[in-house]
């Protein structure tokens, strides 16, 4: 049997298969993780970046990356700005499943003497106009009274005449036709 080696000197990366052979990831986070790992450091991601190199759109792309981040593959931290907006987001990528490194709550002596017992907004709350956790949505469109079309026009089908009319070989004036079709739909 022939045996087909390759020379590769450029255009190819080197990841690890760990992703691949891993039967938790669905094919298209598979793709994206490849796709990704073959971009050189710094590379700066967005959904949008990524779906106009790919053939899949936002979303695809946006659940893709939430299943690698459910799966450790992937995390994502918000940068923020002056004033707290965010300015950018900033994607950490892993070969392997990463699980991030959450520190214990700090259970040790805790502040018997004096607990913080103040609920936010008890003393006074705002009676006069209180706003309702999940307010109704308003209709403010303007509803539509005119008749449509649809029910104007007469629906029956139309079935053409016999060609009694024309030369010898049957065919008629398709200025005729045209005139017949025009005085059944106004009739």
């Amino acid at each position: 049997m022939p045996v087909f080696r390759i020379e590769r000197t450029r255009d190819y990366t080197v990841m690890s298969n760990h992703h691949l052979k891993n039967p938790e990831l669905s094919l298209k986070a598979k793709g994206l993780l490849s796709m990704m790992l073959s971009f050189p450091d710094g590379w700066n991601y967005s959904e949008r970046g990524l779906a106009s190199i790919c053939k899949e759109g936002v979303d695809a792309i946006h659940s893709a990356i939430k299943e690698l981040e459910s799966t450790g593959y992937m995390e994502r931290h918000q940068l923020r700005g002056k004033g707290g907006r965010i300015v950018d987001t900033e994607y950490v990528i892993y070969e392997k499943p990463h699980t991030p490194d959450m520190a214990p709550p700090d259970t040790e002596n805790p502040d018997m003497d004096s607990p913080d017992m103040a609920l936010p907004d008890a003393a006074s709350p705002d009676a006069a106009a209180p706003e309702p956790e999940n307010p109704g949505e308003l209709n403010n469109k303007k509803q539509n009274t005119k008749k449509s079309n649809t029910q104007v026009l007469n629906t029956q089908s139309f079935t053409p005449p016999a060609p009694s009319q024309g030369d010898e070989d049957g065919t008629t004036d398709g200025l005729t036709e045209k005139q017949e079709i025009r005085s059944s739909m106004s009739a």
